[in-house]
């Protein structure tokens, strides 16, 4: 089978267990993906199938959008709830208008150094190797480009937000910034991705749906590509 196959991917699964569970259901071994989510992540994967997996440099390279909230008042070592909690702040001044503001700095394009605990290589390993052998490395601070990152609702110290960006941005770390720059720390929460380039999570089969339905269903919502 060839093509693109949108999934919502579930939280806690890792992209790897999404590409492991299209290729078991689907019975073939060409599968990939275009554009790491993070366990803590759900929300769109574009599988790529067959043929169509060489086509991941282009698909990754399209422009994203999320929906996601952020815990104001805790820092942790990987940036979200996953980690350990390496320090706590009170929150309790924050405002709606200053959260606005520092979203709003934190648009356009930047320079961002991925987090500790990433995919990101170093030194010919990952990041995430290097941090749990107790390491301190650091990675080359990439160039994103954040086109919108919007305040959308606010519950402190709970802070929703909506945001669209380049590939390569660690969401989890613009979270970790908005929270040094409100002087209080924050760490991602929860975050969904909804768009990837032309494709909208509204469009993905979910676990259920691809664990049951005939497989002559599921090949007619892959697109050609």
């Amino acid at each position: 089978m060839d093509g693109i196959l949108l999934f919502n991917k579930p939280i806690l699964w890792t992209s790897h267990d999404a590409v492991d569970f299209i290729r078991r259901r689907l019975g073939q071994k060409a599968v990939g993906h275009a554009g790491t989510l993070d366990p803590l992540a759900s929300g769109l994967l574009v599988m790529l199938l067959g043929k169509s997996t060489k086509r991941s440099p282009e698909f990754s390279a399209l422009d994203k959008d999320y929906s996601g909230t952020m815990m104001l008042g805790v820092c942790t070592d990987t940036q979200d709830l996953e980690g350990k909690i390496v320090g706590t702040s009170d929150w309790g001044r924050v405002g709606s208008e200053e959260v606005a503001e520092v979203f709003s700095n934190l648009s356009g394009r930047q320079l961002q150094t991925p987090p500790s605990f990433s995919a990101a290589r170093k030194g010919g390993r990952k990041l995430y190797d290097w941090a749990r052998r107790g390491v301190a490395v650091e990675a080359s601070p990439k160039e994103i480009t954040v086109s919108q990152f919007l305040l959308t609702q606010f519950e402190p110290p709970e802070i929703h937000f909506f945001l669209t960006c380049s590939k390569g941005t660690y969401v989890r770390t613009l979270c970790d910034e908005a929270g040094r720059r409100l002087g209080c720390g924050a760490a991602l929460s929860a975050l969904s991705r909804t768009r990837v380039g032309p494709f909208a999570l509204k469009d993905a089969l979910g676990e259920t749906a691809i664990r049951e339905w005939a497989l002559p269903d599921i090949e007619k919502r892959v697109q050609k590509g």
